[in-house]
């Protein structure tokens, strides 16, 4: 199984690059000193505080999203601002025209910053367009939306990928290369669907066989699991070695659809997002794995690159922005890539139970408490 990538820590990430500007700025300007002291940017900030944050997120079928990211962003902000700054929060509900509403009435609202994690990349850049003529900088989040944003944070998504179908080649082990498998790929909508495939296939292909493939229009569950029943009468029930499927939500959905057509032995089935259900799957076995990305830290970075953007805090804003990513519209994007780990039955209470995503006491219910103990997750 591919080996966790080590978490890094706030300090960790900005510590050297904090260091380099203070010493910069030293450097060239003596009167910046006074502006250096107790952690503080030489720059005047733009805002204190008082300042609102708008945040849009496409769905409430990702469960991670109210969950997590919502409240998790919400308690950044408020930290960052002694209590004072707002969160002006919207769900899109897996509805663009829903979206792009949202957006307009937080550019009507003249919020100070929108953070937005577009269903379609694409649409959005009308609305992103409106944000920047109207002077309000926008971040995207999670998926790279087009159009003129600021910075984007998210994690490295063709690693993605790679790390789910490089547990579909070990799991098959020396019967790869005879192996037949289905690809459920997320929404073609989605510009993370497109990395996520790219870094399968960089691991897949030469190594296995791809019986079928499809794609899944807004992440569907019921789009993935119709598409499985057709998988399965094309490729036959027998001769699945392992499915491919690109988040959590539809990993529930395949491994439901092999369960209706009689599998008493299910494949390898991958996911992503670390649903709680999906960690009570993979306990169980049925399914063989899913990817871990911190909510804590991607939502924690993008409430605080908003934050720093908004108050003018550059040096931090700079820190946390040290990638580069270009979309189709716009060329090298501040962006900052929260790591991902494979999550596994051998890794689970070293990830998202010492991360405090959830208990033993949530995953090991009465149903899972056997499969808990035969793992040693107590």
């Amino acid at each position: 199984m591919s080996s966790p990538i080590p978490r890094r820590t706030l300090l960790s990430r900005i510590a050297p690059a904090l260091a380099a500007s203070a010493s910069a700025l030293l450097l060239t300007a003596c009167g910046a000193v006074d502006g250096i002291g107790g952690g503080e940017d030489s720059a005047s900030a733009k805002k204190g505080d008082d300042i609102t944050v708008g945040l849009l997120l496409p769905d409430k079928d990702t469960a991670r999203f109210e969950a997590f990211d919502h409240p998790i962003f919400e308690k950044e902000v408020a930290a960052l601002t002694h209590g004072k700054g707002k969160v002006d929060y919207a769900n899109a509900e897996a509805r663009q025209d829903k979206q792009s509403r949202q957006f307009q009435e937080m550019v009507a609202k003249k919020v100070d910053i929108i953070v937005v994690d577009a269903l379609d990349a694409k649409a959005i850049a009308p609305d992103v367009r409106k944000a920047k003529a109207a002077g309000i900088p926008v971040i995207a989040y999670d998926r790279l939306a087009q159009g003129p944003i600021d910075a984007y944070v998210s994690h490295d998504n063709e690693l993605v990928g790679e790390v789910q179908a490089r547990a579909i080649v070990e799991a098959l082990g020396s019967k790869a290369a005879t192996s037949e498998i289905v690809m459920m790929n997320g929404d073609p909508a989605d510009p993370n669907t497109a990395r996520f495939k790219a870094g399968a296939l960089s691991e897949l292909k030469g190594k296995v066989r791809i019986a079928e493939e499809y794609d899944t229009a807004k992440w569907s569950p019921a789009v993935a699991e119709a598409n499985m029943r057709k998988a399965i009468r094309a490729v036959g029930l027998g001769n699945i070695a392992a499915v491919y499927s690109a988040n959590d939500g539809m990993a529930g959905a395949v491994v439901d659809a092999l369960k209706r057509a009689g599998a008493t032995r299910l494949p390898p089935v991958t996911g992503q997002d670390a649903n709680l259900d999906a960690v009570q799957r993979v306990v169980s076995g049925e399914q063989y794995m899913t990817v871990y990305k911190s909510f804590l830290d991607e939502a924690t970075d993008a409430a605080q690159m908003a934050v720093y953007k908004v108050q003018g805090k550059d040096i931090q804003y700079d820190a946390l922005t040290r990638d580069k990513v270009d979309s189709p519209t716009e060329k090298a994007v501040p962006a900052t890539l929260v790591p991902v780990v494979s999550l596994t039955r051998d890794n689970i209470k070293d990830t998202v139970v010492a991360d405090g995503v959830y208990s033993v006491k949530e995953i090991c219910t009465a149903k899972y408490a056997a499969a808990c103990a035969a793992i040693g997750l107590r």
